[in-house]
C-alpha cells in the first residue's frame, strides 16, 4: 500500500483529502504544520508527499528542502491558491513534482497523486532494469511538436543533434519541456535501447548528491548501510539527463568535469575507478553564460556541456502553440477522467490565447485538466476558467495587429497597467522585431519612457 503525508494548517481539508485517498487504497497520513511533518517523516517512510505552499511555521521551498533531506525518494505536490501559482512553480527548481490548486477537487487530486507516483516507479524500473536493452523510463513519454516556428527549429535541432552523441544543454523557463526534448533526443539517437537516467540537480541535497551521481560503498558516511550504484553507472551506454545543473555545488562541478574528461567514476568511499560510457543532456532555466561570469560555474565544464545548445522559448513569446497544446492537453485530460468533451468555446479560446502562463505547458495542462473536470457540457465554457486567466486578458494582445496598424487616437498603455502594460510592451516588441524606436512609435511613447518601463517591468532584450 503506497503511503501519502498531508500537510495542511486547515484540519478539514486534511480530513476530507484524507478520507477521500483512504477509500482509493493509500495510507494516509496528517500534519497541521512544518514541524510536526518533519517529525513524521522522520519516524515513517512516504511514498508521496501533499504539502501547503503557506503554513503556519514554514514555507513549501523550506519544506521541499527538508523532505528532500530526508527522504530523497518521496514525490512532491505542493497546494497553493491560483494567485500563488507564479510562486509555486519556483518550487520545481528545488524538487516538487507537481501542484494543485485550491478549491481541491478530489478527482484532480487523484489524478496528480498517481502521475507523480508512476513517474517516480517509472525512473526507479529504469534505474533497475539499466543493465538490460530497452528504452528505459522514457517508452510512454511522447514528444509532442508544436505548430510556432519556434517549435519547428527545436524539431529541426533534436533531429540534427540526436544521432551526434554530442552533449546537448537545453534552456528555457520552468515547465517548457526540457525533460521531454531530453528524452526525444535520447529516443532518436544510437544510445535509444539503453537506459535514460534523469536526475533533478535541484532536488539534490548537497549532502547527497555525490552519492546519487557517482554512487557510494558501504560505510562510506554515516547512513551509508549498503553498496550503491550512482546513476552515471545507472545510466551507462545510455544517456543521463542532469536537470538544473545550474544547482550543482562547486565540488559536484569538479567532480562531474573529471568524469566528463576520463570517462571514469570513483564511488564516494571506494579505492577503484569504474569505466562508463555516457551521454550528457543538461537542462538548466538559468543564464548559465552569467553563472559564469560570477564565478557560480566553471567555466571549462560549461564548455564541456555545452558541445550543442537547445533554447526553448516561453509560452507568451509562441501564441500559435497555446490552442495546439491545449487541445493536446484535452484529449489527455478526457482519458484521464473518462469525458468526452469536444474542445473550447471561442471566448476560451480568446482567454486562453491572451494569457501569460507563467508556468508554460506544465501550467496549461493543469488548466485544461481542471476545466475538462468542471466541464458538463459539450466545450469548455469562461465558468470552468480561473478568475486570474479571466482577469488577466481584460488586455488581449491581438489588441495590437501589427507594427503598421497604429491606434487612430490615444497612448494604448494608458488604459492599462501592471501586467497587461508589461505584456502590452512584449507583445509590441516581438510584432516590431524588438526594433526599440519602432516598438515606442506604435506605443506612441518616447524612447526614454520606453527604456525607463522595460527597466521597471525586468523585460531583458
Amino acid at each position: 500500500m503506497q503511503s501519502i503525508l498531508i500537510i495542511d494548517d486547515d484540519k478539514d481539508i486534511c480530513t476530507l483529502v484524507s478520507n477521500f485517498l483512504s477509500k482509493k487504497g493509500f495510507e494516509v497520513a496528517t500534519s497541521y504544520n512544518g514541524e510536526e511533518a518533519i517529525a513524521s517523516l522522520k519516524k515513517k517512510e512516504f511514498d508521496l508527499v501533499l504539502c501547503d505552499y503557506r503554513l503556519p511555521d514554514t514555507n513549501g521551498v523550506e519544506m521541499i528542502q527538508r523532505i528532500k533531506l530526508i527522504q530523497p525518494g518521496a514525490a512532491i505536490i505542493i497546494i497553493t491558491g491560483y494567485s500563488d501559482v507564479k510562486t509555486a512553480i519556483e518550487t520545481f527548481k528545488h524538487g516538487a513534482n507537481d501542484y494543485v490548486v485550491k478549491p481541491l477537487y478530489p478527482d484532480e487530486i487523484l489524478i496528480t497523486i498517481k502521475e507523480a507516483l508512476e513517474k517516480k516507479e517509472d525512473k526507479v524500473k529504469s534505474t533497475e532494469g539499466s543493465g538490460k536493452s530497452k528504452k528505459s523510463g522514457v517508452k510512454d513519454d511522447v514528444y509532442v511538436d508544436g505548430v510556432s516556428p519556434q517549435a519547428e527549429v527545436v524539431q529541426r535541432h533534436i533531429e540534427l543533434i540526436a544521432p551526434a552523441d554530442m552533449s546537448v544543454i537545453i534552456s528555457g523557463e520552468t515547465g517548457t519541456g526540457k525533460e521531454y526534448v531530453a528524452k526525444a533526443i535520447h529516443q532518436k539517437s544510437n544510445r535509444s535501447e539503453k537506459p535514460f537516467v534523469a536526475i533533478d540537480c535541484g532536488a539534490l541535497p548537497k549532502e547527497l548528491a555525490g552519492s546519487e551521481l557517482f554512487g557510494h560503498v558501504k560505510g562510506a558516511f554515516t547512513g551509508a548501510l549498503n553498496e550503491k550504484q550512482g546513476n552515471f553507472e545507472l545510466a551507462n551506454k545510455g544517456t543521463l539527463f542532469l536537470d538544473e545543473i545550474g544547482n550543482l555545488t562547486y565540488e559536484n562541478q569538479v567532480k562531474l568535469l573529471r568524469v566528463l574528461q576520463e570517462r571514469r567514476i570513483r564511488r564516494i568511499g571506494g579505492t577503484s575507478d569504474i569505466n562508463v560510457d555516457v551521454r550528457i543532456i543538461s537542462a538548466t532555466n538559468e543564464d548559465l553564460t552569467k553563472a559564469v561570469r560570477e564565478g557560480k560555474f566553471r567555466e571549462d565544464l560549461y564548455h564541456r556541456l555545452n558541445e550543442f545548445k537547445i533554447e526553448l522559448s516561453p509560452l507568451r513569446q509562441r501564441k500559435d502553440d497555446i490552442l495546439f497544446f491545449a487541445n493536446h492537453f484535452l484529449d489527455k485530460a478526457n482519458k484521464q477522467l473518462n469525458k468526452s468533451v469536444s474542445g473550447f468555446a471561442p471566448a476560451v479560446e480568446e482567454r486562453l490565447t491572451a494569457y501569460e502562463w507563467y508556468g508554460n505547458l506544465r501550467e496549461l495542462n493543469n488548466v485544461v485538466k481542471r476545466a475538462v473536470l468542471l466541464t458538463t457540457g459539450d466545450k469548455i465554457s469562461v465558468e470552468s476558467l480561473p478568475n486570474e486567466i479571466l482577469n488577466a486578458s481584460a488586455f488581449r494582445s491581438d489588441t495590437i495587429v501589427s507594427a503598421d496598424a497604429q491606434p487612430e487616437t490615444g497612448n494604448i498603455l494608458k488604459s492599462v497597467t501592471g501586467i497587461a502594460e508589461r505584456q502590452a510592451i512584449i507583445d509590441v516588441l516581438e510584432k516590431t522585431g524588438f526594433n526599440k524606436s519602432k516598438a515606442a512609435e506604435v506605443l506612441k511613447i518616447d524612447r526614454k519612457t520606453l527604456y525607463n518601463k522595460l527597466k521597471a517591468y525586468d523585460i531583458k532584450l
